[in-house]
């Protein structure tokens, strides 16, 4: 087995003179296809190009590990990682996190905060003549102007402090092998002024570059989305609830607008996104040949996000539900692309193999478990369509939710020798299970898809993700009513019964959200209480870049209306909503007590101290 190399002596070992991109990563190298870094280096590999990858350097002192490998032919690529690396450290209350999931034995020294700004300004500094371009999630949610909860303060696109030469946003495949493609073709060495001038001539889709007005290719067109500036937008809040729903708009698009938007008196221009991958591309990306393991240089170490995932499979890509805090479909899209069966099959016989293997799959599951092969009937609709969720205010009646060919997925999968169980880790969307579709075949799959869901394949406690039981917050989440949760716990709890089994069902649900108060949350206890559920997976609402709940908790707007939000935005205003989680302990009655009285809702003090 072959990583992609690291270190000069790897390097020498491959018989290398010289490199062709080198890829600067936050996060442990582990070349699996669940890390970034691994993903946009093997699919460069594939294109024949020599590629690097520097795992967490050392942004201190003499910055030796970006210079250990010299300058590469095409450019520098900044990897910042899987997760937002200011999530990835801080908690809701902006507290360290007990440990950085991406770096071995979760230690926090590894990675700096917004390490895309770090890398970039430390390679500009270095080597001035070499384009770097930036990527991943801390990126992409950061192409144009976004609120940061942690800097509390209203940021430009992540292209102006970092300095880099070209953003590439979304799933990086096709956009970074177009990108090395066009460069490979001009046959030498490229400084930066080539790369301009490159970039110039031959725009490159799913991209952000930031111009003078006069470089703009084509100049401010007709059809361009021209968004208020960013000094605007520090002016006026308001403004920047209106550019949100354009860039969410756009991003949900099959065929979207050019994005601009003015900063410090020169241009980000989003260039349009590709078309989603096909199933054939896809499958390109996970079988590519990974050694699935981290690299040697960890023996000994522990990475806790490759021990999540390392017996897990992910099925599709893509995210249909639009959840108004989530930054999924900003990333990855809300179209669907599923993997074929065949390349399914061929990456659990590869786990198989591996030594420590004991025959159960932690998940076969996708940013969403239960999407897999979900699209349009009719294409054609979709197409025009920029409706940023296919399930909410209600299913879309074009969506097919055929959930046959997954339960097919699941079956394939356990008949594999070696597999004694596969499990479902991912979120379950229960409002797809039950979902009336008028069609009494799919209706039929959907019952049987459910019951093999709960009685095969729930390790004990299966996941699902209310968020909240206020129907009008969940209205601004974008999320189904509570109501569906209650019918599919009764499902739940009657095929356990018939079935004699002893699971449990999990829900998670967010405090502080937008358009939430102290009183939505007291009646969250009580309802939660009446399902006999002590809360666990709980959290405060976390503003991340890119959303549209984040949008709102900002501006004080939702971007859609733009009619006035309130949210819980101080220390004693999220605590207030936050006790309510833990009514059961009594160490918060005399606090809830309290407050339930000054809010005139004493009737809820018998409802959840008092006895049934």
């Amino acid at each position: 087995m072959t990583w992609l190399p690291t270190t000069k002596k790897e390097l020498e070992r491959l018989g290398w003179d010289h490199l062709d991109v080198i890829l600067f990563s936050a996060d442990a190298y582990v070349d699996h296809p669940s890390f970034a870094a691994a993903v946009i280096g093997r699919v460069l590999e594939a294109e024949g190009l020599k590629v690097a990858i520097v795992p967490q350097p050392d942004w201190h002192g003499d910055f030796r590990d970006f210079k250990k490998l010299g300058r590469p032919r095409l450019f520098f690529g900044i990897a910042p990682g899987a997760m937002d690396s200011m999530v990835n450290k801080y908690t809701a209350n902006k507290r360290l996190r007990s440990e950085d999931a991406y770096s071995p034995d979760g230690r926090h020294d590894l990675r700096p905060e917004y390490p895309t700004i770090v890398y970039t300004r430390i390679l500009k500094e270095l080597f001035p003549d070499v384009p770097v371009v930036i990527g991943g999630i801390e990126a992409s949610m950061r192409r144009l102007t976004h609120y940061d909860y942690w800097q509390d303060r209203l940021l430009p696109t992540i292209l102006h402090p970092s300095g880099a030469d070209l953003l590439i946003y979304g799933m990086g495949e096709k956009p970074m092998v177009s990108l090395a493609q066009l460069l490979v073709e001009q046959d030498c060495e490229i400084d930066v002024k080539m790369f301009q001038n490159l970039m110039a001539r031959f725009p490159q889709k799913q991209t952000v570059s930031l111009l003078k007005k006069n470089e703009i290719p084509g100049g401010i067109r007709p059809d361009d989305i021209l968004l208020h500036s960013h000094e605007e937008c520090l002016r006026n809040k308001k403004a920047q609830a209106e550019n949100f729903r354009h860039i969410e708009e756009e991003s949900n698009k099959y065929a979207a607008q050019r994005i601009i938007q003015e900063v410090d008196g020169r241009y980000a221009v989003v260039n349009p996104p590709y078309q989603p991958l096909t199933q054939d591309e896809l499958d390109h990306s996970f079988d590519l040949p990974y050694t699935r393991l981290p690299h040697p240089k960890y023996k000994g170490k522990r990475i806790p996000a490759y021990d999540m995932i390392k017996f897990s499979v992910c099925l599709h890509r893509g995210c249909f539900g639009g959840c108004a805090f989530c930054t999924i479909s900003a990333h990855q899209g809300k179209f669907i692309t599923s993997r074929s069966k065949e390349s399914i099959l061929k990456e659990v016989k590869a786990i198989t193999q591996l030594p420590d293997f004991k025959g159960y799959l932690s998940d076969l599951g996708g940013p969403s478990a239960n999407m897999y092969a979900m699209h349009g009937k009719n294409l054609d609709l979709c197409h025009q369509c920029k409706r940023p969720s296919c399930i909410h205010p209600h299913i879309c009646k074009n969506l097919n939710t055929d959930h046959s060919q997954l339960l097919d997925i699941y079956r394939a999968v356990d008949a594999i020798p070696g597999i004694k169980k596969s499990f479902i880790g991912s979120g379950v969307r229960y409002d797809l299970l039950l979902h009336d579709t008028g069609d009494e075949r799919i209706n039929q799959n959907n019952r049987k898809y459910t019951e093999e869901l709960i009685t095969k394949h729930v390790s004990g406690r299966l996941k699902v993700a209310p968020e909240h039981t206020s129907d009008r917050v969940l209205n601004l989440m974008r999320k189904p009513s509570f109501q569906l949760f209650h019918d599919f716990k009764r499902i739940f709890d009657e095929l356990n019964r018939r079935k004699n089994l002893h699971q449990q069902i999990i829900p998670y649900f967010i405090s502080s959200h937008p358009g939430c108060t102290a009183e939505d949350m007291a009646e969250l206890a009580v309802q939660t209480k009446d399902l006999n559920f002590q809360l666990e997976q709980v959290q405060d609402f976390t503003p991340t870049p890119m959303t549209v709940s984040t949008e709102a908790w900002y501006t004080g707007f939702h971007p859609y209306t733009l009619q006035p939000v309130f949210s819980a935005k101080t220390q004693k205003e999220k605590l207030a909503q936050r006790q309510f989680f833990f009514w059961y302990k009594p160490s918060e009655r005399q606090n809830i007590t309290r407050l339930l009285r000054q809010m005139g809702r004493s009737d809820l003090i018998q409802k959840l101290f008092g006895r049934k």
